[in-house]
């Protein structure tokens, strides 16, 4: 989940689904040849020697599965980070939940186009915003204007961490106070991160179908695809074992904190998914592939505008529906995926348009360089493993 208005700057089976892979059914991994889990090696260690605690990574390649790890668990402990891991997936959350959005439009129970207004009457008002001009499309694209909440949380020092960190906090409050801002911009003038419009969409999904959007991603996305590994923190404060602790540090330079354990409700809809990097892969395979959703909606979710980010590791990618196009060096093609970020977790994730190569990179440390050496390091490891 990105903890502000664009990507980490500064610092989660139903009718009409198409899934073929039986529930709990995982396909068998080859391994990848010597050279390529050494090259795949030096990459994560890259991605430690920028500071972090601990990296995981797990690259579908051509030849076959590669997945390697460097760093420790624990800092006090000093305990060898473990491949399997589970880790904070933040905003790939996003991705989730935009495939269930998705599906519902495929199955007529909503339309990409409806109004927020006609399915939340009354929420999205005041100092300008106003849900009537919004549409189901422009929260998925991130183009409707709205303030981004995250941006009000007290997670920025080690002391408003600590004081707040188990304070539950409902999407209807949080969206709640985003409406005491005046909109960034004109609903569909541009493109603007903000974690707002996926509470909205999570609010969309039980008003659609009567049931929480965790429930419907459980139902349309996990369970058909077998992804006993990925769950929703819920009032879970801590991860399943085995995983690493999650450090942020505050200021450039300073401390490792360990902010593994706070309640998630502030993330919900927009960030609050628990993952490993085989499911992680597993899902954004599943899904270019076309096994979650019908052609046209799979369209729908890669039709792209440019999110105008030239200075950073997202420099020229593109934002579909709950889903980046990102360009690689090696290839026109580029991949899709999201990536996430949450207190003390980084991941990095993109599969190619095929759907049959997937790289996941997990960092379970969040530094406060403005050089976002960890990020560019990380999507460099998945450029190389995509164009080796």
């Amino acid at each position: 989940m990105q903890m502000q208005s664009t990507i980490r700057r500064g610092t989660v089976a139903a009718s009409g689904a198409l899934v073929v892979l039986a529930a709990g059914v995982a396909p068998a991994q080859a391994s990848a040849p010597r050279s390529e889990r050494s090259s795949f090696q030096r990459d994560i260690d890259a991605v430690r020697a920028t500071g972090v605690s601990g990296v995981i990574g797990e690259a579908d390649t051509k030849r076959g599965t590669v997945k390697a790890k460097a760093g420790v668990v624990d800092l006090r402990t000093g305990r060898p980070m473990r491949n399997g891991s589970y880790f904070r997936a933040g905003s790939n959350t996003k991705t989730y939940v935009a495939t269930v959005v998705l599906q519902l439009a495929g199955e007529g129970k909503l339309s990409l186009d409806d109004t927020v207004e006609k399915w939340l009457p009354g929420v999205v008002k005041g100092n300008g915003n106003d849900g009537t001009k919004i549409t189901l499309r422009w929260l998925l694209q991130h183009t409707s204007g709205l303030h981004n909440y995250t941006e009000d949380l007290p997670l920025d020092s080690p002391e408003a961490f600590y004081a707040h960190r188990f304070e539950h906090h409902t999407p209807e409050d949080l969206v709640a106070g985003a409406m005491r801002h005046k909109p960034n911009f004109e609903p569909g003038a541009k493109w603007d991160y903000t974690n707002t419009g996926y509470l909205l969409l999570g609010m969309v999904i039980k008003k659609a179908t009567g049931r929480s959007w965790d429930r419907e991603v459980q139902d349309r996305v996990l369970s058909p695809l077998g992804l006993r590994d990925t769950s929703v923190a819920g009032r879970r404060y801590g991860l399943p074992q085995p995983s690493a602790r999650g450090y942020q540090q505050f200021a450039p330079g300073g401390k490792l904190y360990d902010v593994t354990a706070m309640d998630y409700g502030w993330a919900a809809s927009a960030g609050e998914i628990i993952t490993t990097t085989t499911d992680l892969n597993r899902f954004f395979k599943a899904l270019i592939g076309g096994r979650l959703l019908k052609p046209a909606q799979l369209k729908e979710m890669q039709r792209t505008v440019p999110t105008g980010i030239t200075d950073d590791p997202f420099s020229g990618s593109r934002y579909g529906l709950g889903l980046f196009w990102f360009p690689l060096k090696c290839s026109k093609a580029g991949v899709w995926g999201h990536g996430g970020d949450t207190p003390g977790f980084m991941t990095r994730d993109a599969v190619t348009p095929d759907g049959r190569r997937a790289v996941s990179v997990s960092i379970s440390t969040q530094l406060a360089d403005d050089s976002r050496k960890q990020d560019y390091a990380a999507m460099k490891a998945m450029e190389n493993a995509f164009c080796s």
